[in-house]
């Protein structure tokens, strides 16, 4: 059975599964499709054109769906598209897409803590951790299993790759590698995921096996340590580190990056090709 408050408004046009709970004061518009489970606090706004998955929790005072701030955006249909078992804690908000018919999109299995902000066209992953007050600005990606620090702030068209760690207040205005901890103002490179990777193992969707593990060590050393342009380096883990899927997700992250990596040692630059 449904559980619908008598103060909440709820749009005939909303498709609501089995079980879904709304509290008091929330409003539900045209077009919203909610999952079987999903539980909605009190005065949350979930705005047209959102698909909310199953078993969510949805918290006090959260906004989903809302318009894209972009100045491009003309009102047309966008999509809102949050998927299972996720945790949106008091007043997040999560703008739909700016292109008609594209969407933002949030996986499944993520924990949102108080005021997360994804503005329009982001692109979170599943099993993601953001404390209180990140905000992600208009085409950000943010990958698997990754962790965001409180206040921490990303530039558009960023990307953090599965696994890496953003610390608090931090300004990440380029992409962070796969596996590694960023922190700084602006975010820089600081040392492997240490801890990350380790506590992967309990999570049988993302573990690694302590043989890929040692490899990013060495791979990290080589790229961050090495003092070799980056490139160079990246040749040279081709050339001295054993071929591994983890391995060349990180190579190719980094060859990929088109606002580049964000990393300083004793005042030289490795983002330097000189």
């Amino acid at each position: 059975m449904r559980k619908i408050h008598p103060t909440a408004i709820v749009s005939p046009k909303a498709e609501l599964g089995e079980d879904v709970e709304v509290g008091p004061f929330s409003i539900i518009g045209d077009d919203v499709q909610i999952g079987r489970g999903t539980v909605i606090g009190p005065h949350v706004q979930i705005d047209r054109w959102t698909i909310i998955g199953e078993e969510c929790q949805i918290f006090f005072g959260c906004t989903l769906g809302n318009p894209s701030k972009d100045r491009k955006y003309g009102g047309w249909r966008s999509y809102a598209r949050i998927g299972n078992r996720n945790v949106l804690r008091e007043y997040v908000s999560i703008s739909r897409a700016t292109t008609e018919d594209a969407a933002t999109v949030v996986g499944d299995e993520n924990l949102l803590m108080n005021w997360v902000n994804i503005a329009h066209d982001t692109v979170v992953g599943s099993r993601t951790i953001m404390a209180n007050f990140a905000t992600l600005a208009g085409h950000v990606v943010i990958e698997d299993d990754t962790r965001l620090g409180a206040h921490a702030a990303v530039h558009q068209f960023v990307r953090i790759g599965k696994m890496a760690l953003a610390g608090a207040c931090s300004k990440i205005v380029q992409d962070i590698p796969p596996f590694v901890l960023s922190e700084g103002h602006p975010a820089r490179v600081r040392s492997l995921n240490i801890i990350g990777l380790r506590t992967s193992q309990i999570n049988p969707l993302s573990s690694l096996s302590p043989e890929t593990i040692q490899l990013l060590r060495k791979t990290y050393r080589i790229l961050f340590r090495s003092k070799l342009p980056l490139k160079d380096a990246i040749d040279r883990v081709r050339l001295e580190v054993k071929p591994n899927e983890d391995v060349e997700y990180l190579l190719n992250f980094i060859e990929n990056s088109k606002r580049g990596i964000g990393f300083r040692l004793g005042g030289w630059s490795a983002n330097s090709t000189e």
